[in-house]
């Protein structure tokens, strides 16, 4: 059995029958995913970093977005998001077609197998952290532990 929680693949597999004319085995099975190494970038999170690049003039070739943690917040770490206009020595970069995304080393501890994602709600709009290595965060949605 799979666990409830964790990100399942499922897999149906078919059995030619050994016995009689429409005897079948059918049997299914799942493995559970290992988060996906370094930074995953969803399609609405791209077009908005796109857009904000051309807004603050920030060049594809050069420049990215910089993702990283800090200390503080309600449950003691917080996300950073800004624009850069080069990586620096020791970062790791994610290329995603045009756009770049620089994380730090010691940000990438806490980022690595994390999903951004942009949502727009009639309540709220913004960038989502998706961090399968967050254990709690608090209500404003960018902090985290």
């Amino acid at each position: 059995m799979c666990p409830r929680f964790a990100p399942v693949l499922w897999a149906l597999t078919w059995v030619q029958p050994t016995h009689g004319r429409h005897a079948q085995n059918r049997s299914a099975t799942c493995t559970a995913l290992a988060p996906p190494k370094g930074i995953q970038v969803t399609d609405n999170a791209l077009k908005k970093i796109r857009s904000a690049m051309v807004k603050e003039n920030v060049s594809p070739e050069q420049g990215g977005l910089r993702l990283g943690v800090q200390g503080g917040g309600c449950s003691g770490l917080s996300y950073n998001v800004r624009f850069d206009t080069q990586p620096r020595e020791r970062d790791r970069v994610f290329q995603f077609g045009d756009v770049r995304v620089f994380v730090d080393p010691k940000s990438f501890i806490y980022l690595h197998g994390m999903t951004l994602d942009y949502q727009e709600t009639l309540m709220q709009q913004g960038f989502v952290f998706v961090n399968p290595n967050s254990t709690k965060s608090c209500g404003c949605g960018s902090s985290f532990s």
